[in-house]
């Protein structure tokens, strides 16, 4: 396994290019005799930067992003992340479910990085990459330290989720939201039972993930879903769309947005290794929804056919009374501050800070998180 090599390219003013993200002097690997972790292997690392810049050319309604773990237990056959266990000489497939590295000090990291003079106080995303609430969450415990960072310097962000491990930081979420911009989404592409059980294993079910919402919304937190992904042929049939809208409705959730499967390298190879073994009569079609040169090197399913998934849903939505805020309404929290409270960590700069225009979901767009 490689580690010097792994750098951070970065065009932030003073920064330095070409950092290594930790060094091999900085990495324990561990593993763990419990039900929950068996066959897995944790390699914890001191990372040297954690608050990372997307890159301008990418899709993502985002600028930032905090990711304290890299690979993940869930083990979604379709994960899109799975290309960047490849940069660790570590394959995309089983790798990428078992060898998962933890950035032991990614909560010291957020603090200081947040305390810089250069940080203007941007939204940042978590969850955006691997889930941050994924299993080894529940023994590494990095992020109620993180939102604690967040909350005292009234940093905004949001959080994109499977895990209801969240629940666990419900008061710390709420205490966040009295102070500044807190968004959460719990991602739930379908409730088929059947289905779920075959393509994301290590997951909560779907029915637990909308507990998640149920519980976000009584407590006062707006919670929306990302419908994602919808995976053609089998989870997209009217009925099954129609159940799974409903269900997320009947949630409490303040929004819904559909996101097609898309099958990026890394992921692509895998879900098709799982297609071959489990559908193998839709290899074929497969192989032509997301041909090459179709749309983004085949990355991406047509147009024509994500369009036709968002339309469906965003129609149910309405039938089923989500409302206008389907159409892709960024969604926040409004902070309600306590007088009595001094915040005396909010930085000057913040408060003039504009908000970002919320941004309109397109057919085609890949939005992988509600601000």
């Amino acid at each position: 396994m490689r580690w010097d090599n792994l750098v951070e390219n970065t065009s932030r003013p003073g920064a330095n290019g070409d950092i290594a993200l930790f060094g091999t002097d900085a990495v324990t690997t561990r593993t763990f005799d419990t039900p929950e972790f068996r066959g897995i292997t944790f390699h914890e690392v001191r990372a040297r930067s954690i608050v990372n810049k997307v890159p301008g050319a990418s899709r993502m309604p985002f600028e930032w992003t905090v990711n304290p773990y890299r690979g993940c237990t869930h083990a979604c056959v379709y994960c899109f992340a799975r290309k960047t266990h490849s940069y660790l000489d570590l394959d995309t497939g089983l790798d990428f479910d078992s060898q998962i590295v933890v950035k032991i000090n990614a909560p010291e990291l957020v603090r200081r990085q947040l305390a810089s003079r250069r940080w203007q106080g941007a939204h940042i995303a978590m969850g955006t990459n691997v889930d941050c609430y994924q299993r080894a969450e529940g023994r590494y415990r990095l992020m109620p330290g993180i939102i604690t960072a967040l909350r005292d310097r009234a940093n905004p962000f949001s959080i994109l989720t499977k895990g209801t491990l969240i629940l666990r930081d419900l008061e710390l979420l709420r205490d966040a939201a009295s102070v500044t911009e807190v968004g959460i989404s719990v991602s739930v592409g379908f409730v088929d039972q059947e289905l779920w059980r075959t393509v994301e294993p290590g997951t909560p079910s779907p029915e637990r993930r909308l507990d998640v919402v149920r519980a976000m919304a009584e407590n006062g937190i707006g919670c929306g879903v990302l419908m994602a992904p919808v995976i053609p042929f089998l989870g997209d049939r009217p009925d099954q769309l129609r159940a799974t809208v409903r269900a997320i409705a009947g949630a409490g959730a303040t929004s819904v947005t559909p996101l097609v499967l898309h099958l990026r390298p890394g992921a692509r190879e895998w879900f098709m290794a799982w297609l071959e073994q489990h559908h193998p009569y839709l290899v074929a079609r497969y192989e032509r929804l997301y041909a090459d040169g179709a749309y983004a090197d085949g990355a991406y399913a047509p147009k024509w056919y994500q369009r036709r998934i968002t339309r469906q849903v965003h129609e149910l939505a309405d039938e089923f009374g989500i409302g206008p805020a389907s159409r892709g309404e960024a969604r926040r929290i409004t902070p309600t501050r306590d007088p009595d409270r001094p915040d005396q960590s909010r930085r000057p700069d913040q408060s003039d800070r504009p908000d970002r225009p919320d941004l309109p979901v397109r057919p085609d767009a890949t939005q992988l998180t509600l601000l």
